[in-house]
This record gives C-alpha cells, structure tokens and sequence, in this order.
C-alpha cells in the first residue's frame, strides 16, 4: 500500500469515527430539529406579540365629524383606497360619527374616548377640512387627508363610473437585475447561516479527547494530519446530513406555498442557470465549512477544558460575522476593490464567489477560487497539526528550524 493510500484510508477511518460517534446518538435528533424548536419558540413569541399588535390595531379608529352626506363619499373613497393596503399595512377603519356643537371641541373629546383609540379626526367640511391626530399617527392623518381628498375628486368628475384596469402578472423570462441581486444575497447569507450553525461544533471536537487521553493513542498510530483531517470530513458529513435533511423539508413545504410567492421566488433567478448555480453553491459551502472548520480546529485543539472551548465561541462568532459583512459589501459593490479582497481572502472567499455566481456568469473564476479555497484548506490543517503537535504534545522541536541553525553557526 502507497503511503498517500495509507494516509487516506486513516483520514477515512477518523472521519467515519467521528461521524458515527456523533450521528449515532440521541443527543443528535436535537440538533437534526434544533431549527424547528428555535422557529417554534420564535412563532410562539411572534404569535403572542402579533396578537397584541393586533388587538391594538382593531380599536384604532379614524374618526368623521362630518355631514352623513359626505361621510359617505368618505367612506366609498376609503373602501377603494384601502384595497391597496394589506395585512398590519391597514390603517385603521373609519369611524363615522355625527357632528354636534363646537366641531373642534368634539374633534379634541374623540381622543379621550376609553373604548377605542383614536389615531385622528376629520372635522369641518370636505371643502374646508381640519385633521388632528395623536403622537405617532402622522402618517394615519396623511391617509385621512388624501381619502377626504380623493372623495372630493370623485364628486367633481361626475358620478360616471371610473374605468378599472385589468391586472395581469407576468413571468419573466430572462433573469432580471433585481432577481440576481437578491440572489446573491441569498447565496450569502444560506452560507453564511449554514456555517454559522455547523461549523461551530468543530471546536469542542478535539477537547474531550484531549481529557481522557484518546488523541496521544490516535497520534502515535496516525499522522496528526489524518487526524485533522478525518475529523473535519466527519464533522462536515455531519452537517451534509443535516443539509440533506432539511433541504429535502423545505422542498416539500415550497410546493405548498401561494401562486404569488412562488412566482416572486422564481424570480430569484441566478446568471449562471439554477443547475451550475446549486452545483456551486454545494461547492462554496463545502469550502467555507472546511476551511472555517479548519481554522477553529485548530483554535480548539488549543484548549484543554470546555470552558476555554465555550471562551472561544464569542471570537469565532465574531469572525463569521465578519466574513458575511465583507461578503455582503462585496455583492453590493461587485466591481470595487472591496470586492477583490473579499474573494482573495480566504475565510470570505466562498461567501464573496457564491454571491457572484449569482450575479454573474463564466465558470473560469469559481474553478481558480475553489482551488485556492482547498489550498487554504490545506494550510490550514497543517498548521494546525504542527501547532498542536509542538505546543500540545510536545513532541516537536522546541525552537524553529532557522534558529537551530543559527546557533549551530
């Protein structure tokens, strides 16, 4: 057996202990759902405060002080304007109520009213109207001037029925600028969430190992590399299961969803076809992962206990999100010197290039990017296992090579 062959058979034996060891757990099925408990938790939170929000919302009102004649040119102006507003965009419902004595006085009782809460009031004449309203109603006061405003257009054209358009949606057929930009940011921010919730785990890999004494017999058996390496590539299978698992979830919801959002989605239409572009996209994440993995491996092997792990969260946080900005400028500036250094650096390379295989085309620039990003990778692992076999192990020299020779000399 060639020594390559060796080298890999031992990185495929450590990558499939980690993978089983950790797959073939109950803890596992937790962090296989963890994102549906986190969005159960976070709909249960929404649903309490969309309630609120909403029983709030059902006691605004918008007050008339006007004659009925023209409260009920109000109310039909309002019945057409209030069409182009959906959902909590709604502004509250007309409250039509008789004029009596001082109108302003009465305009200025309305917002004492306990059983509602007033936003604004129309008083006076459609001719000569007066809006108040209360702190933070402003724009609830704009909505009432142009209803009063629209009623007073209708009645000066005649009661001729206005002409309605016809409404139809299109799809289009090449990718829009719109659609590849938001593409990209997509692509961004799935890798950037993916790698933010997978790659983490990585760290912790190395420390109980390390306290019961597991490594030093891994170490005197494999090469430090094979180890490195085997417990990336099981770590990354991990996360390639949980991809795999949810991606298949969302696939099935996807076909569920409204005519008008699945149109919208399909407008998210990368330049480089949805087929190079997921091909590229899986390559992109395999890279980030591994060389984020990599990088925080061997920043974990470092720490002897998981307190010093759990120290190391906050850093290692802060880098990704640090990468996802850069790549983020990147995609909005795709032609500037930002851009550039986001797909030269190495930790934001695979976020900077897949946000560009969406926003543009041409496969020569992602075939020399992922091919830096493996070399990184490559980098990475080894001076890792260097780091960790001199200061950990203490098995390498205790002074540089270029040091021993100058004191030889």
């Amino acid at each position: 057996m060639t020594r390559a062959r060796r080298y890999l058979r031992q990185t495929l034996t450590i990558a499939r202990r980690d993978f089983t060891a950790t797959v073939f757990t109950p803890i596992f099925l937790l962090f296989l759902f963890a994102p549906l408990i986190m969005a159960s938790f976070g709909a249960i939170g929404g649903l309490g405060a969309a309630n609120a929000s909403q029983g709030s919302a059902d006691k605004a009102r918008l007050v008339l002080l006007l004659a009925p004649a023209e409260q009920r040119m109000v109310g039909t102006a309002d019945t057409r304007l209030r069409a182009l507003f959906t959902g909590d965009r709604q502004p509250p419902a007309i409250d039509a109520r008789a004029a009596a004595g001082d109108p302003h006085q009465q305009a200025r009782a309305a917002f004492d009213d306990a059983r509602v809460d007033v936003a604004a009031v129309l008083y006076g004449t459609l001719d000569q109207p007066t809006i108040l309203y209360a702190a933070g109603n402003r724009d609830d006061a704009r909505y009432l001037a142009v209803v009063a405003r629209q009623a007073v257009l209708t009645v000066r054209a005649g009661t001729a029925p206005l002409p309605e358009p016809r409404i139809e949606r299109i799809v289009n057929g090449a990718p829009s600028l719109g659609g590849r930009t938001a593409s990209s940011f997509f692509a961004v921010f799935g890798i950037f969430f993916l790698t933010l919730f997978l790659s983490g785990q990585v760290v912790g890999t190395m420390a109980e190992e390390r306290n019961n004494k597991v490594i030093e017999v891994l170490a005197a058996a494999v090469p430090l590399e094979s180890v490195f390496l085997g417990k990336l590539l099981g770590m990354y299978g991990v996360a390639l299961l949980f991809v795999a698992f949810w991606a298949t979830v969302l696939s099935q919801i996807g076909m569920l969803l409204p005519a008008d959002i699945a149109g919208g989605l399909r407008q998210l239409h990368p330049a480089i076809g949805m087929g190079g572009f997921a091909l590229l996209f899986g390559a992109y994440f395999t890279t980030a992962y591994l060389l984020l993995g990599s990088v925080f491996l061997g920043v974990g092997a470092q720490a002897s206990t998981m307190r010093e792990v759990q120290m190391l969260s906050l850093p290692i946080t802060i880098i990704q999100v640090a990468m996802f900005a850069l790549a983020s400028a990147a995609v909005s500036h795709p032609d500037s010197a930002i851009a550039t250094a986001a797909a030269l650096f190495p930790l934001s390379s695979p976020f900077a290039m897949a946000g560009r295989a969406a926003a543009s085309g041409g496969w020569w620039p992602h075939l020399a990017a992922l091919a830096w990003q493996l070399m990184w990778v490559a980098i990475f692992i080894t001076t890792g296992a260097r780091l960790f076999r001199r200061g950990v192990l203490q098995s390498g020299s205790a002074k540089p090579a270029w040091r021993r020779l100058l004191i030889r000399g």
